[in-house]
């Protein structure tokens, strides 16, 4: 790999370690990086062009064992790759969160409020299936958009609250299949029984501690 504006290692040193190299080979350029790849764009691209060059000559490794939790218990430890990464583990699923570079964050997983999003999108249409397997409703496929803003107290006609803001969570519904009008105020009607649903809607006590 060489990149063109390296000031330090010309082109020529580069096309002859590329000439003396045996096959397997490519040469790829790197556009605008500087010859320690300090830019963290230029070495995720250059890692991940790496990565896909090798993987085809390379025996498939086993997947290292990653600890798992016990069931409905979500573990979340901060990364060290990143100012706000973190590593969630839930059960034996791994995944990961962040936030946007706009206040910081390197962009490599969903934002809390996007995680929360998603519980409460993933219980909804979850439930919707459920209904519609119990009621033999032809409900192909359930898609839901979430949506989550902080708003005037003041603006929400519906809200005890009157003064400061609120939370506001929007859903909107794709329903696919041969649904008549009353089975579709039926799903609709169901999608605010969900578990997650009647969890942010109701009382809620955050038991905080620390552990030795």
């Amino acid at each position: 790999m060489h990149a063109p504006l390296d000031a330090t290692v010309g082109i020529d040193n580069a096309s002859a370690i590329f000439v003396a190299a045996r096959h397997p080979k490519s040469f790829v350029s790197l556009d605008t990086a500087d010859h320690l790849i300090t830019r963290r764009a230029d070495a995720v691209y250059a890692g991940g062009v790496i990565a896909a060059w090798a993987e085809r000559y390379l025996e498939p490794a086993a997947a290292p064992a990653e600890a798992a939790s016990a069931e409905g218990t979500v573990i979340v430890s901060e990364t060290g790759e990143g100012r706000f990464t973190q590593a969630i583990t839930a059960g034996r699923h791994h995944l990961s969160a962040d936030e946007p570079p706009s206040v910081g964050g390197d962009d490599t997983g969903p934002t809390p409020y996007d995680l929360l999003l998603a519980g409460l999108g993933a219980c909804t249409t979850t439930t919707l299936r459920m209904y519609a397997n119990r009621k033999k409703l032809p409900l192909e496929r359930a898609t839901v958009t979430l949506t989550h803003a902080k708003v005037h107290a003041e603006d929400c006609a519906e809200c005890e609250t009157q003064e400061g803001k609120v939370d506001r969570i929007g859903r909107a519904f794709v329903l696919e299949g041969a649904l008549d009008a009353q089975q579709r105020a039926d799903l609709m009607r169901i999608a605010d029984r969900c578990p997650v649903h009647r969890t942010l809607t109701s009382e809620v006590v955050i038991d905080t501690h620390e552990v030795a």
